[in-house]
């Protein structure tokens, strides 16, 4: 009897403990849905505001310019009169929306090669990986630069520069899980039941890749905000007409020693926070996809 009793105060514990654990981890992922619920709204929130204070962004009135922050102006105005919280929220939002665009063509660009290079033989797979190690031996800042003034610099070449440079990385993950995959017992069954190559890869493959491709696409896109917003500081980027960080951060680098300090403060540590948010929704989108780092 007391064996008995023993062996179900064990059994009691082991199931107790399991409670808790699955609890824990359900709780972990509510709170991880809740984020990600949380900065997507906060970013489709930034990006709308930018794209309604667009107009307000460029209007001027020098009877108000140089204005440090304040109640009437939250981030100050420059030395046109400008408000800068409009000019700060017009900037994320145009490097929102070519972050997102750049990163989804970078992101399809990859997962086109990735797939290639493992559907199409051995010799597309050694020309497909001689393309990715040429693209990633140069410094991405400067490939873009170089892309962009053979396009044309403005809006189209930084779009293009941003999205022929970012793939390399995502594409080598996509051809390696890709290279696993193809051992699996399933996929070899498949293939000697007769089922072609771009039949298992639609069915079978691309359903895994899932998780890794969401994950890689969304954190292309702190990547591509920064490079676009770097490039157009460095004028190989948007034109100066246009509100962007990238100009915001360079005109103030001139007063910046004449202590107009909030020209530079506010718009740069809006920038540094929309990356960060995009590179935890990365993060926390891996984490829900991935159920067995849930609880990490």
């Amino acid at each position: 009897m007391n064996n008995m009793a023993a062996k179900d105060m064990r059994i009691g514990k082991k199931r107790t403990k399991a409670g808790r654990r699955y609890q824990s981890e359900t709780n972990q992922r509510l709170r991880t849905v809740i984020f990600l619920i949380v900065t997507v709204v906060i970013l489709a929130a930034v990006t709308a505001a930018g794209i309604l204070t667009e107009g307000y962004a460029v209007e001027t009135d020098f009877s108000q310019r140089n204005l440090s922050p304040g109640l009437q102006h939250l981030f100050g105005t420059d030395w046109m009169g400008r408000d800068m919280l409009a000019r700060t929220l017009s900037g994320l939002s145009l490097s929102i929306r070519i972050g997102i665009m750049t990163a989804v063509v970078s992101a399809a660009v990859a997962l086109a090669l990735g797939t290639a290079s493992v559907v199409l033989g051995r010799k597309a797979d050694v020309v497909i990986s001689w393309c990715i190690d040429l693209v990633m031996g140069i410094p991405h800042i400067l490939l873009v630069m170089l892309i962009s003034l053979a396009c044309g610099r403005g809006f189209i070449g930084v779009v293009a520069g941003v999205s022929l440079s970012h793939w390399p990385s995502l594409a080598r993950v996509i051809r390696g899980e890709l290279m696993q995959l193809r051992q699996a017992p399933y996929i070899l069954v498949a293939e000697k039941m007769g089922v072609s190559k771009f039949q298992n890869v639609k069915r079978h493959m691309l359903p895994h890749l899932l998780p890794q491709f969401l994950t890689g696409l969304i954190l292309l896109f702190p990547h591509a905000i920064l490079h676009e917003s770097g490039v157009t500081f460095l004028g190989f980027g948007l034109s100066s007409e246009q509100p962007a960080i990238g100009v915001i951060l360079s005109e103030s680098m001139q007063y910046l020693t004449t202590g107009k300090w909030w020209l530079a403060l506010f718009p740069g540590l809006a920038l540094v926070l929309v990356v960060v948010l995009f590179a935890l929704l990365g993060e926390r989108v891996r984490r829900l996809l991935d159920p067995s780092s849930v609880h990490e």
